[in-house]
């Protein structure tokens, strides 16, 4: 009997595997002629068309918003829109907030409860932990 080798090492199905940017749209507002826009203004001019470039399934849309701050909104595939103000931020500072909102889910931030870092809708296999439930423990006799 031969061995034959595999065509394809592995293949993604339902999605695993293969990752995708929450962030859908990011909307750059600023204003010409304020001060606190004059990092937005310098960030649109140099790093955003590099930005764009590097994230393609993103859509920019730049606007301005006269006599406003500068804002940068971005917009989720579970629907939900998240705001940051860079008000008086240099460039890469204005870089920095873009990529929070890239980076982000879209969720709003809630507190973890029970220090439990992992949340489930079921239940584990093996129950829930009681004190109560099983053999006592031992005493200890002194």
């Amino acid at each position: 009997m031969t061995l034959k080798a595999l065509q394809a090492a592995s293949t993604s199905r339902n999605g695993v595997g293969a990752f995708i940017l929450q962030c859908k749209r990011l909307d750059f507002h600023y204003c010409d002629w304020a001060g606190s826009s004059q990092g937005m203004n310098l960030f649109l001019q140099h790093n955003l068309a590099r930005f764009a470039a590097s994230h393609p399934s993103i859509e920019i849309h730049v606007s301005p918003r006269p006599h406003r701050h500068p804002v940068i909104r971005g917009h989720f595939i579970n629907g939900t829109q998240h705001s940051i103000c860079v008000r008086n931020l240099e460039k890469g500072q204005v870089l920095q907030k873009a990529e929070i909102l890239r980076d982000m889910s879209g969720e709003k931030a809630r507190k973890v409860k029970g220090g439990r870092a992992v949340g489930s809708l079921n239940e584990g296999t093996r129950g829930v932990w009681s004190p109560f439930h099983g053999a006592k423990p031992p005493s200890f006799q002194g």
